[in-house]
């Protein structure tokens, strides 16, 4: 058996033989998602949750502004706590009661409502910030909804051994490399500084290595960061090539938001239809119907109080023909001119007056109808 790509002939012997294969190369690409998600396709996912977001710059920007906080706040944090500690060994010496031993923790709480809720409202506000960039305001209940598919474990190791869950795993071994170089090659040079340490007293110990510790931590920060930017552009990347549709899913949307291409051509076909029978009912209306004589018709009307003659039906071709029927029915004067007729059908549509420019010519045409008319009436 032979096989063909398209195009492929048939003759008559292939006809008789039946032997040869022909295939439409065109019904597998159909298949493939290669068009961009369209603007309803991007609103019914961004619904359900499917935006492109990532999870590690939520975590960067977090873990930025607490240390940022956390570091210029050291000192106050850090008296705080020592103060409270000195107070509590103190009081230890007194006997341990229940109203002594209440009267500590509230102090400890309100020591701990001190030092730490800035840097929780911090953290917070920085969240909700990260959260407005990457997605703004949505609020979606769909991705906590319980769903027995999820329960499926013939599902659950689909999504474990998955492209998605793959490149995940590159992405947390490459980050734990990168990062794990930095932490290497910062310590390497300060480990050896940190023994002298012992000599100091705590104050001077914990301020130095504070010192490094914040150093350490921006360093390996600023290195998330890129990161986290890095992998927020992959995460729009991924949810766009998620979101790819079907030529035949784009048609098909097309038909549900603006409606079958044919039912929309036959409405349209049936709004012309009562549109040039409203036309032609006007037509006996008209002072004169000026001709090209064969191509253009274009019927005019003038009485008096109006400002210019009005255009009440013009038409090229077979509606040329059409209105100069009519006319002829009703005994409506028809003049040939064939510079006048091209000039109006261009530039006048029906219903609008006749520009200025065409003054001239048209009161001359509408003077020798009147001429016609009050000689057919004059009594002889």
């Amino acid at each position: 058996m032979e096989i063909f790509p398209l195009p492929c002939k048939r003759s008559n012997d292939d006809d008789i033989r039946g032997r040869r294969l022909c295939f439409d190369l065109q019904l597998f690409a159909e298949g493939e998602k290669t068009e961009e998600p369209t603007a309803k396709k991007r609103a019914d996912a961004r619904k359900k949750g499917q935006v492109g977001k990532s999870q590690e710059l939520n975590t960067a920007f977090v873990l930025l502004i607490g240390f940022f906080i956390l570091k210029i706040l050291w000192e106050y944090i850090y008296g705080e706590i020592a103060n409270y500690t000195t107070y509590i060994y103190g009081h230890l010496m007194q006997s341990v009661d229940t109203e002594t031993v209440l009267q500590l923790f509230i102090g400890i709480m309100i020591v701990l409502a001190k030092t730490v809720l800035p840097v929780m409202f911090a953290i917070l506000i920085m969240g909700l910030g990260i959260n407005l960039f990457q997605v703004g305001l949505n609020f979606s209940t769909e991705a906590i909804e319980i769903k027995l598919d999820k329960l499926n474990p013939i599902n659950g190791f689909g999504r474990i051994f998955s492209k998605r869950a793959l490149v995940e795993l590159v992405k947390s071994i490459l980050k734990i490399i990168i990062i794990g170089f930095f932490l290497y090659n910062y310590l390497k040079d300060e480990i050896f500084v940190m023994p002298q340490f012992i000599y100091y007293d705590l104050g001077k110990s914990l301020e130095e290595i504070s010192k490094i510790v914040f150093a350490m931590i921006f360093q390996v920060l600023a290195v998330i960061i890129i990161l986290a930017v890095l992998d927020f552009s992959y995460q729009k990347w991924q949810t766009t090539q998620d979101l790819k549709m079907t030529k035949q899913e784009v048609k098909d949307e097309m038909k549900q938001s603006e409606g079958d291409p044919q039912i929309k051509g036959k409405i349209r076909q049936k709004q012309r239809q009562m549109a040039m029978a409203r036309m032609m009912q006007e037509v006996p209306k008209a002072d004169v119907i000026i001709t090209n004589p064969t191509h253009y018709a274009v019927a005019l009307q003038y009485s008096q109080g109006m400002t210019a003659p009005a255009v009440l039906a013009k038409g090229q071709d077979f509606v040329a023909q059409k209105i100069k029927e009519i006319a002829k029915e009703h005994k409506v004067p028809i003049v040939e001119n064939k510079p006048l007729a091209r000039a109006l059908f261009a530039a006048v549509e029906v219903g609008d007056m006749v520009p200025p420019e065409l003054y001239q010519a048209v009161a001359e045409v509408l003077a020798y109808v009147y001429r016609l008319k009050h000689k057919r009436y004059r009594p002889a």
